[in-house]
């Protein structure tokens, strides 16, 4: 064994493929692992200077980041520890050292980093549950990843201890535990689906509402149907409800007030994650609040527009 290891073994192309594709692959996967957990943190903890942030679309990121290129990483470690194993010479290639030290290099950057982090925030002031975790979280993550790749150069090429083993199965429990949270605080593909049909249809309210109040303002009267927003010229149409094909209800009430409504599948707090920023709805229009939640099934939206604030333009020309 001894005088496997002497021999110099050179790196082939292989090698530095399989290497820098385990190295990028580890990289990766770490940091969606870190950004996974720093979302649940804000989910659990939202943070008040910051009302409108929507943690879904980051988690769904990171989840498909982690579901692709750990188990990349995975095949490719037990790749190169197989051919250590049958010829340990190739422990001592340079590209498996430089990536090796680099990778220890990095995490012990992580780890001071996040420890100066949490010694300056604390001395600001910074004593948040939501902080101290994020703060835990980077902690876990590097030095887990430090503590294996230490082992990883100190071992004899090719061995595996039980500790280890049981350290490797460990992480993968974990991991599959991150990834189903994950799942279950984005939401499953199934309703995702659904919400995204909810939320082309408020889209689609808000573009017919924006027209309706034009429609008024120069014509001063209410359209009879939503065929009269129709416009060769400017290429609108009204759009249909994306789900059925159906045309969105639509109601004069008034000289000055509408009502819209539309068929949705879920409320409107099933598509936010955490913190969600609203769809805003002009000032001069007033009705249901200055949004647009709504329950599941069939919902309604009346509003009333403020000629003082939107002016018809007839009376807005100057002679």
């Amino acid at each position: 064994m001894q005088d496997q290891l002497n021999q110099p073994v050179k790196s082939s192309p292989r090698d530095v493929f399989m290497y820098l594709l385990a190295t990028i692959a580890l990289y990766i996967s770490t940091g969606s692992v870190i950004n996974l957990l720093f979302q649940y943190i804000n989910v659990r903890f939202p943070d008040p200077l910051n009302p409108y942030y929507d943690a879904g679309n980051p988690i769904r990121w990171a989840l498909a980041l982690l579901i692709i290129l750990f188990p990349v990483y995975f095949w490719v470690s037990r790749f190169l520890y197989k051919e250590l194993a049958l010829n340990p010479g190739k422990s001592e290639i340079k590209i498996r050292k430089w990536l090796l030290y680099f990778t220890l290099f990095l995490a012990a950057l992580l780890i001071i980093g996040d420890l100066v982090a949490l010694i300056f925030n604390f001395l600001e002031g910074e004593l948040t549950a939501r902080f101290f975790l994020k703060v835990a979280a980077v902690l876990v993550v590097a030095a887990a990843v430090f503590w294996y790749y230490f082992y990883d150069l100190r071992k004899t090429p090719g061995t595996f201890t039980t500790k280890a083993k049981i350290f490797v199965q460990a992480v993968i429990a974990v991991l599959a535990a991150i990834v189903v949270a994950g799942v279950f605080i984005a939401g499953s593909p199934f309703k995702q689906r659904l919400v995204r049909f909810d939320r082309q249809k408020v889209n689609d309210l808000q573009s017919v509402q924006s027209q309706i109040l034009n429609y008024w303002m120069q014509k001063e009267r209410m359209p009879a149907t939503l065929g009269d927003l129709t416009d060769s010229i400017s290429g609108f149409a009204p759009p249909l409800d994306p789900q059925t094909g159906a045309s969105y209800e639509y109601r004069v009430t008034g000289a000055l007030a509408f009502e819209l409504c539309a068929t949705f599948n879920l409320p409107s707090e099933a598509g936010r994650v955490g913190e969600y920023a609203r769809p805003m709805v002009p000032e001069a229009v007033k009705g249901l609040g200055e949004n647009w939640d709504h329950g599941e099934g069939r919902a309604c939206f009346t509003r009333t527009i403020d000629p003082e604030l939107y002016r018809p333009y007839s009376k807005t020309t100057p002679r």
